[in-house]
């Protein structure tokens, strides 16, 4: 039986591949479409569109809010919040500066019931998270909050 087997497995590296290599696969380029994109970051400022912004700020694929509301972690409650809640999104990106600072959990509760995802990550992050989840045409609010 060992034989057959190992006579077996000869056999398989001896059939011809299933697919010719390499298998062409074409590229596309992801075009954002939306009014707005962030096109660079710093430790100090977030470039969307251009422009830098240096304070906090909301931001969807159609809508920039600027000034926020939501200036620090603190300041996120339940009527900060309706800014947001007014974009409808499906996920809220929490961008928290260069380190990744949770809001107290109460404000997943707050989103969580509405059906909505909160993504807490330093701003780097978020800025590389929004653009993908744009170019995914999902709806998709980011609050930056710049200290």
């Amino acid at each position: 039986m060992a034989n057959k087997l190992a006579s077996d497995n000869n056999n398989l590296f001896d059939q011809k591949p299933r697919f010719d290599y390499p298998i062409p696969m074409p590229l596309a380029e992801d075009r954002i479409t939306s009014r707005y994109s962030i096109s660079a970051y710093t430790s100090n400022d977030v470039t969307i569109n251009e422009k830098k912004y240096q304070q906090s700020l909301i931001l969807s694929p159609e809508v920039l809010v600027c000034p926020s509301p939501i200036n620090s972690i603190d300041d996120l409650n339940e009527h900060t919040l309706q800014a947001v809640l007014d974009l409808n999104p499906d996920v809220v990106l929490l961008g928290t500066g260069e380190n990744q600072i949770f809001p107290e959990p109460k404000i997943f509760g707050l989103l969580g019931e509405k059906g909505i995802g909160l993504e807490v990550m330093n701003t780097g992050a978020l800025c590389r998270t929004f653009n993908i989840l744009v170019a995914e045409d999902r709806d998709v609010v980011a609050i930056v909050i710049q200290s």
